[in-house]
């Protein structure tokens, strides 16, 4: 066997238009990691309220659902590399006034969730792009490769970049922070501004609205998409946004664990999803993939059910890998079904109502799983949520035309 067909998972770095988009990318989300950390502690010793980090993080997502739909009529209408580029520097504007406000002692939490809040309304339109340009950058056998990178890429920086502001704020502050997150969006478009995406077939150009309703069509006549789509809008929800409120607490209450053993948690599954997106960009599956995503996302259901009910921290930990195996090898291998299977001339619509169909209930779900927190223990509702998650995953896996999707 050759040492390239050992190492499939490397083919996309051949091309180097991708390689320039994938190192800009591995400094920006690393300054992302960083900023994010900051952010949390930043917002905390403004208020002094353990509830700002969620105000934040929601005024940030809402502003990125905003956009969300735009950017994806956006990015099939225009250059996806100029709408990518745009948006790195206009993000880096709006982080480094955050970084001098902070720096000259006037900021206070209001300005805090504006600066966040336009942080948000410029990443709406950056993703779309993003999943758009890919497959302009490699060949289409590259593209599990690709996907397989950049999963690598995303989930390395959140062990780099939290480390990173740990130094950093302990010795010149949060703006110093915020001051790299810019720089890091600006390496980002330098990066970019160099590569030559393929250019692909576009269609007339229409009207804002008629163009996201024909996008809204074409989702709506593909029943393997408008089925994963909706599945996932009900499974965050229930699922991810009751991991995110009350995995704190279970730490704390059934293991007696404090933020080192809950942030450990992350970090496990982190590790588990760079092992999945390296055995998918290894193994490069091409049959079934229908059947094999919702598998993997029901044994990731499982595996949360488990480990609610877990008496060990340890065997949270082992689960944890599990799940973040299982989460890496379908996210990356459903991130470049579409591409593949998607016209490029639609993809980044598709992408962008991918992400707001899945993101849409998340602020509520957080909301509820507030109210409903104190209705039983925390590994009770956890593995409860699970179980119902890996139900619906059932019901899509029982679908033919689920089951028909390779």
């Amino acid at each position: 066997m050759s040492a390239p067909s050992r190492l499939r998972i490397l083919e996309a770095l051949r091309h180097r238009d991708f390689r320039l988009l994938w190192s800009g990318q591995t400094v920006s989300q690393i300054g992302d990691a960083a900023f994010v950390v900051a952010l949390g502690w930043r917002a905390f010793t403004l208020t002094n309220k353990a509830s700002s980090l969620g105000i934040v993080l929601m005024v940030e997502s809402l502003g990125l659902l905003t956009t969300l739909l735009i950017g994806g009529v956006l990015a099939d209408r225009y250059s996806r590399k100029l709408l990518l580029i745009g948006s790195d520097l206009t993000r880096a504007v709006v982080i480094a006034a955050l970084a001098v406000v902070d720096a000259s002692g006037h900021l206070s939490f209001g300005l805090l969730v504006g600066f966040v809040a336009l942080h948000g309304l410029a990443s709406g339109l950056f993703q779309p792009a993003f999943g758009g340009i890919v497959p302009l950058l490699v060949d289409e056998p590259h593209l599990g490769s690709a996907n397989a990178l950049v999963g690598i890429s995303r989930q390395a920086a959140f062990v780099v970049g939290p480390a990173a502001a740990g130094l950093i704020y302990g010795v010149a502050g949060s703006s110093a922070i915020f001051a790299v997150d810019a720089l890091s969006f600006v390496a980002s478009a330098g990066f970019l501004a160099f590569a030559r995406p393929r250019v692909y077939e576009r269609t007339p150009t229409e009207p804002l609205r008629r163009e996201l309703t024909t996008g809204f069509r074409y989702v709506a006549a593909v029943p393997w998409l408008w089925i994963t789509i909706g599945t996932f809008s009900l499974v965050l929800l229930v699922g991810f946004a009751a991991f995110q409120v009350l995995l704190p607490k279970l730490v704390r209450q059934e293991w007696a664990g404090g933020v080192g053993a809950y942030g450990l948690l992350f970090a496990l599954q982190g590790v588990g999803m760079v092992i999945g997106s390296i055995v998918l960009g290894q193994t490069a599956p091409t049959r079934r993939r229908g059947i094999l995503i919702y598998s993997l996302f029901v044994a990731n259901a499982i595996f949360g059910a488990l480990l609610g009910l877990s008496p060990w921290y340890g065997g949270a930990a082992v689960l944890q890998i599990g799940r973040g195996f299982c989460l890496g090898f379908a996210i990356t291998l459903w991130d470049t079904m579409l591409m593949q299977r998607v016209p490029s001339h639609m993809l980044s619509r598709v992408i962008s109502m991918d992400w707001f169909g899945s993101l849409g209930l998340l602020p509520a779900g957080l909301a509820l799983w507030a109210l409903l927190s104190g209705l039983a223990a925390p590994g009770t509702l956890i593995a409860a949520s699970s179980a119902f998650c890996a139900g619906v995953f059932l019901l899509g896996l029982s679908d033919r035309r689920i089951r028909s999707v390779d």
